[in-house]
């Protein structure tokens, strides 16, 4: 079970979006406007948040820089209107882990929130496991350290703070540097069935990451564009 806010002013889709997520098991709270939403987020620290562009007062966009300003890490999917490629864009830019586009088909909402679920959940370890060894699931790139178990990713003694999507990118990637992963490989990866082959989805991601990485100590990025095919990790 999560938990998770769905923030939308118009209150039968905060209704029906929570009843089929309450079905599936989830713990849901609703909030109608930006103030809300922050409100709820700060009491009940959401695993996911289902956030709506237009909102009363604060917009999405304000509760979500507000939200990764803070550190949150809650998976956060956008709704935006079906026309609105501006929006979508931005909202992946700014932090946003994927989104869904009005109107929705509920069931696709579902899936996506499981999507994001199962992502964060891979490296999870039970609390009445016995410790594990401080090197367990650690993986050398270049310079940076990839804990899948802890999902930090370290340059140093500094932690970068990526979203779940960007961890789970730059781990899927440097599973195998060199190797090339599609577009349409890489969303099945992240996303599953709720992957749209056509969108542009992964683009924002890897931009986000390169952004937050920066240059190699060689001066090179980390990750690579093979043009016309998708994107490698770069080779050591």
């Amino acid at each position: 079970m999560a938990r998770i806010l769905v923030v939308d002013d118009e209150p039968h889709i905060r209704d029906v979006v929570g009843a089929y997520l309450e079905r599936e098991g989830h713990e849901v709270t609703g909030a109608a406007d930006g103030k809300g939403a922050l409100d709820r987020a700060h009491a009940d620290r959401p695993d996911v948040i289902v956030l709506d562009v237009m909102l009363p007062g604060r917009s999405g966009f304000d509760v979500l820089r507000d939200l990764r300003a803070e550190g949150s890490s809650a998976a956060v999917i956008m709704l935006t209107a079906r026309d609105d490629v501006i929006d979508r864009v931005a909202g992946l830019e700014i932090g946003a882990d994927d989104y869904v586009t009005k109107p929705f088909e509920p069931r696709e909402l579902v899936a996506r929130v499981g999507a994001v679920l199962r992502r964060s959940a891979v490296g999870v370890e039970r609390t009445d496991q016995q410790p594990r060894d401080a090197t367990a699931g650690q993986r050398r790139f270049a310079d940076l350290t990839i804990d899948t178990a802890s999902r930090d990713v370290l340059r140093g003694a500094d932690r970068l703070s990526l979203t779940k999507v960007e961890f789970d990118l730059l781990r899927t990637l440097t599973e195998r540097p060199g190797v090339v992963l599609s577009r349409e490989q890489l969303g099945d990866r992240l996303f599953g069935e709720a992957f749209d082959a056509y969108d542009r989805t992964i683009d924002s991601h890897v931009k986000n990451l390169r952004h937050k990485l920066g240059a190699r100590p060689d001066g090179g990025p980390y990750v690579e564009t093979v043009r016309g095919v998708g994107y490698r990790a770069a080779r050591p």
